[in-house]
């Protein structure tokens, strides 16, 4: 992608209202730009990394769930039935906005916040019997919530991307046994993405889903907004809002601030009885089916990876999901740098063509507002010097190498 073609560019001043850093860097580096509090547009660059870090989500989930695509607006009726019409606060409520529709019905919808009261009914239509079940669904797909406090950027939003999977089973051992499977298929999510190490499952409050204890997927962070207490000696961990009496003082525990990064729910039968959903059992016998919820915000974990990963020049993206890998900075060399970028294009490696007419101290600050991993100058002196200049974004030193040799430089980045 040639930066002069993009349609947008990166901002030279952060937001009045910015407070969270990932939200100051994602706009000045041109990734996303906010509509009102809590809405955003997600620009070329953002799309980019968004798309990146769901479609590594999306592989890991094909290993547990069939991938399908719900509405984002459902019937009131089915929230009346969970008894959540009323109970969730952050509910966005719509209405039909003219008397003719609302003559034909009540015409009053729900934008889903998250999708127990919708996929629950659908389940049971295509899965009555035990031969049909355990059944695991997900879906990758834009959320609404009336957030009272829309703020801290990708972080906390009223329109956002989220991964929900729900689990369907027979029985409790079949539902534990998928529920700990889940917890193994997010950490290699977390893995790939570049926080493994990182993250930690933390017991937590079942909120409005259950009274037992959820599990949030919590990365350690310097301005993340939990805290976190793990225990050295069991390797437990609690959110803060369910830690142990004591855990202040106690030596046995780390405490750390982190940014939760996902969560899973176990729900019990509360949807499935709701719904009246049950199954048919060999005897012919009706029993109950139970459910679990397991959730990754892939807008909100942007947000993150720019909270943990950033200097005070700007983002460095993990090489998973770094917009490009290549940033080319090309300094009024521009048939030397189409070739240098037609050979990486060739090769199937992402690069940006900065091409724009600016000072170089201009594209070298844009480069590193960006972030993208491999900083590659061409330039006279560098051709002169022996090729190019290459630097890593997350080092100072920088080198020349031979043209022939960037391929195999990129290639062990």
């Amino acid at each position: 992608m040639k930066m002069s073609k993009m349609g947008v560019r990166p901002e030279k001043i952060a937001p009045k209202d910015a407070e969270a850093i990932n939200h100051k860097l994602l706009v000045q580096g041109g990734f996303i730009h906010q509509e009102m509090a809590g809405v955003y547009t997600f620009l070329p660059l953002g799309l980019r990394v968004l798309n990146k870090i769901e479609n590594i989500v999306r592989k890991h989930m094909d290993e547990i769930g069939s991938e399908l695509l719900m509405p984002a607006l459902s019937p009131k009726e089915y929230w009346k039935t969970t008894g959540r019409l009323e109970t969730i606060d952050v509910l966005f409520k719509a209405s039909a906005a003219n008397e003719v529709s609302l003559a034909k019905s009540d015409a009053e919808y729900v934008l889903c916040p998250t999708h127990e009261d919708v996929v629950t009914p659908l389940v049971k239509i295509y899965n009555p019997s035990y031969k049909d079940l355990p059944v695991a669904v997900y879906q990758i797909q834009t959320k609404y919530r009336n957030e009272p406090r829309a703020k801290s950027g990708l972080l906390r939003c009223r329109e956002f991307r989220m991964k929900d999977l729900y689990s369907f089973h027979a029985n409790e051992a079949d539902w534990k046994k998928f529920y700990e499977e889940s917890k193994k298929v997010y950490m290699s999510i977390y893995k790939e993405i570049g926080i493994g190490k990182d993250t930690v499952i933390a017991l937590a409050s079942g909120g409005d889903f259950t009274n037992e204890f959820s599990h949030e997927f919590q990365t350690r962070c310097e301005s993340g907004e939990d805290i976190v207490y793990l225990n050295k000696t069991t390797g437990v961990a609690y959110n803060k809002e369910v830690k142990p009496e004591g855990a202040d003082t106690n030596s046995d525990f780390e405490i750390f601030n982190a940014s939760e990064v996902g969560n899973i729910f176990p729900l019990g039968v509360k949807f499935t009885k709701a719904f009246g959903y049950e199954y048919t059992d060999k005897d012919g016998s009706k029993k109950p089916i139970i459910m679990s919820s397991y959730g990754i915000g892939t807008s909100r974990l942007m947000g993150v990876l720019v909270e943990k990963f950033h200097d005070d020049k700007g983002i460095i993206w993990p090489l998973s999901v770094a917009p490009f890998l290549v940033h080319i900075v090309d300094l009024q060399q521009p048939e030397e740098t189409k070739k240098i970028y037609e050979k990486l294009k060739d090769a199937g490696i992402d690069a940006l063509w900065d091409d724009r007419e600016m000072s170089p101290g201009e594209k070298f600050a844009d480069a590193d507002l960006i972030g993208c991993p491999v900083r590659v100058l061409v330039s006279a002196r560098s051709l002169q010097n022996g090729g190019v200049e290459v630097k890593r974004r997350n080092e100072t030193e920088n080198k020349i190498i031979s043209v022939d040799k960037l391929m195999e430089y990129i290639k062990n980045v």
